[in-house]
């Protein structure tokens, strides 16, 4: 079997990475070549995305690869999903992109929801979430309509990417399912809801299939960074769907986990399940590989931990991850207990004044320490867990047994060992660089490396290690649970 070399651009919310990786013999070898920060910057007001930063970072990362001399095969770019670059012919970026977590969709989501409500849920299978694309568009739309109409077109993230690499400009259907605008059956825009909140449809753009073929490398980024006319792909472009596609699950009774900043919890189903159960439970349904649909909720993640780790170093106190962890061990169990899906906690400038307030006004004790913040996360993460898998459970009407934990959290043993325990189901963790390994992988599949998913998930099996837990007793994470 030949020896095939990629690149893998990974993009998340605190940071970006170029992966170098090798296929050879049914393995799958990666190497992180360049790494760099990521964050929203504060600009007049607003939050917003350092994209021409990214970008230079990302082409830095190239020319450290292409003075290695390999044989490239192909490049494809992950990233985080929502946020959109408004684009106007041949000007690539109109203004520096918003943050998800800008506060501009408070005025568009309750209003939207009202008046459009079931009907969009019946389009789109999405989730209600304020920090959703239609937000976005809507708060565009009021506070800047002159700006929406000159533009003619929007790409996500990394698809804005593969146009500044590939010159093309087009939409990959993973990144396009989860802006709610989006119709997965029909695998379409929907017209209904464009026409229904006065988007202007000229700026929706062509959308592609995951593993979509979109061009080589274009003559004046070759020349910049010295690589060759290497073809640009779009696997599944949010990072997400990279993920899923990478998990080394077998059989069925399987769920997953994305752990990172945001938790996103679901099954893989072979097609959209829009229902009213679904709905409820406030579900949604987002486009894989082969058209399958990623069913999860998208829930906080360690975005607890990390602002509040941001805090106590601006205070002089640089925590690491690893101590953080440590300090939770040793902390009193179940001594607070939060819900992290609370609007509290989705924007805070103090993210401990925040944990404080909620904890105040549900009459628990206050944590008082690094540590016992740090418990507090870990444990009331456990538990939102339960609470989802037993949602999914409810309405797929399929039993789970097995939860697979991938990306950066996967890392957090103690984690893992809670999210077992109060689950109840056996978790397998890791591996942690599922979302970069998702990439290439769906590059070899896009260029007939690989010939099915089924093929590219026991290379993953084949090249990864995996970590086991067993589920304890699960009497004490039932009785935390009636306190959130």
């Amino acid at each position: 079997m030949p020896t095939y070399h990629y690149i893998a651009v990974d993009l998340g919310a605190e940071s970006g990475r170029v992966m170098l990786a090798t296929l050879d013999s049914g393995r799958v070898s990666l190497e992180e070549i360049h790494r760099f920060p990521n964050g929203p910057i504060r600009l007049a007001g607003t939050l917003r995305w350092d994209v021409l930063g990214l970008w230079e970072h990302i082409k830095e990362g190239l020319r450290i690869v292409a003075r290695r001399g390999l044989p490239i095969a192909s490049i494809s770019v992950d990233s985080w999903g929502v946020d959109y670059v408004l684009m106007r012919k041949d000007e690539p970026m109109l203004r520096a992109p918003f943050c998800y977590r800008d506060a501009r969709t408070e005025a568009t989501f309750e209003p939207t929801r009202t008046r459009l409500g079931d009907r969009i849920y019946e389009i789109t299978g999405v989730q209600f979430i304020p920090i959703n694309t239609l937000y976005h568009l809507l708060a565009e739309l009021e506070n800047d309509p002159e700006l929406l109409h000159s533009a003619d077109g929007f790409l996500m993230i990394g698809d804005w990417f593969h146009y500044l690499l590939s010159g093309r400009r087009a939409q990959e259907e993973s990144n396009a399912s989860c802006t709610q605008l989006w119709n997965p059956k029909r695998r379409e825009w929907s017209e209904e809801l464009i026409a229904a909140t006065g988007l202007p449809p000229a700026i929706f753009p062509e959308v592609v299939p995951p593993c979509t073929r979109l061009g080589n490398l274009l003559p004046a980024i070759q020349h910049e960074t010295g690589l060759d006319a290497i073809e640009v792909i779009a696997g599944c472009v949010h990072d997400t769907g990279a993920a899923i596609a990478a998990i080394p699950a077998e059989g069925s009774g399987w769920a997953y986990l994305s752990s990172g900043t945001w938790s996103l919890i679901g099954v893989e189903l072979p097609a959209p399940l829009i229902s009213k159960e679904g709905q409820r439970a406030n579900f949604t349904n987002e486009t894989g590989v082969g058209g399958t649909s990623r069913f999860l909720r998208n829930a906080s993640g360690l975005w607890i931990l990390q602002e509040c780790r941001k805090a106590w170093a601006r205070e002089g106190h640089p925590y690491d991850y690893f101590a953080l962890t440590s300090m939770a061990a040793a902390a009193e169990p179940f001594r607070s207990i939060i819900d992290p899906n609370d609007p509290l906690f989705l924007r805070p400038d103090d993210m401990p004044a925040a944990v404080r307030e909620y904890c105040r006004r549900t009459h628990q004790p206050v944590p008082e320490s690094a540590g016992q913040y740090a418990r507090c996360a870990l444990e009331s993460l456990a538990l939102l867990y339960r609470r989802m898998l037993a949602m999914v459970e409810e309405v797929t009407d399929q039993p789970v047994h097995t939860l697979h934990i991938v990306g950066g959290g996967s890392k957090n043993d103690l984690l893992n060992q809670m999210a077992a325990d109060a689950t109840g189901r056996n978790v397998i963790a890791g591996p942690v660089e599922a979302t970069s390994i998702g990439n290439v992988l769906l590059q070899a599949l896009t260029l007939g490396h690989l010939r099915s998913h089924d093929e590219l998930r026991q290379v993953v099996r084949d090249s990864f290690p995996v970590r086991h837990f067993t589920p304890g007793d699960a009497a004490p994470w039932l009785a935390a649970e009636k306190r959130v």
